[in-house]
């Protein structure tokens, strides 16, 4: 009995620090609806849906380097300006991330959650300011060199896939 006692004693404290370990990993920065409005100076307007047809889906699935399962995508648009929240394993859990394209140009980028557990330099300004005005170029490539973070080198590849991303969608949606 007193061993079966120990047993669940240990289990618990296990499970209960293992508990706090996800719950604190995971940082809640900013509502997706408040950076929308926010990028847009205005009320969020209605999301729209992008659906993936083959060549969207092989163009990034060629940016990420390995499969995406998603057939469609929301994002919000107001005249030539988009803003899609995307989201991408760092190393083991996903990145939320708001980008807001003006004018085929990355205007902001946001870290929205990050759920890992190491890395998070990557959602403050002296980090992902690096991508305003960014482009994208004819070979899936951003025009402007984003400098890495050591100890979170997955986490910035991750952000820079991600922005890479929303370049392209914002191009086939806002094409005249």
């Amino acid at each position: 009995m007193k061993f079966f006692s120990f047993l669940i004693t240990i289990f618990t404290l296990v499970f209960c620090s293992f508990l706090s370990f996800n719950l604190a990993a995971k940082s809640v920065f900013q509502e997706p609806d408040d950076f929308i409005s926010q990028a847009f100076n205005a009320p969020t307007p209605k999301a729209k849906v992008f659906w993936l047809d083959d060549e969207a889906q092989d163009v990034i699935e060629e940016i990420l380097a390995h499969r995406f399962k998603k057939m469609r995508l929301r994002y919000w648009q107001q005249e030539s300006e988009t803003v899609w929240i995307l989201e991408e394993i760092g190393k083991e859990s996903p990145i939320t991330v708001a980008i807001h394209i003006k004018d085929q140009a990355i205007a902001q980028t946001k870290v929205l959650v990050y759920r890992e557990s190491r890395g998070d330099e990557v959602r403050h300004d002296f980090f992902t300011d690096q991508f305003k005005s960014a482009k994208l170029k004819d070979d899936l490539k951003l025009d402007q060199h984003i400098d890495g973070i050591t100890g979170a080198t997955l986490s910035v590849r991750a952000l820079t896939k991600l922005s890479r991303i929303a370049l392209w969608l914002d191009a086939h949606v806002t094409k005249s």
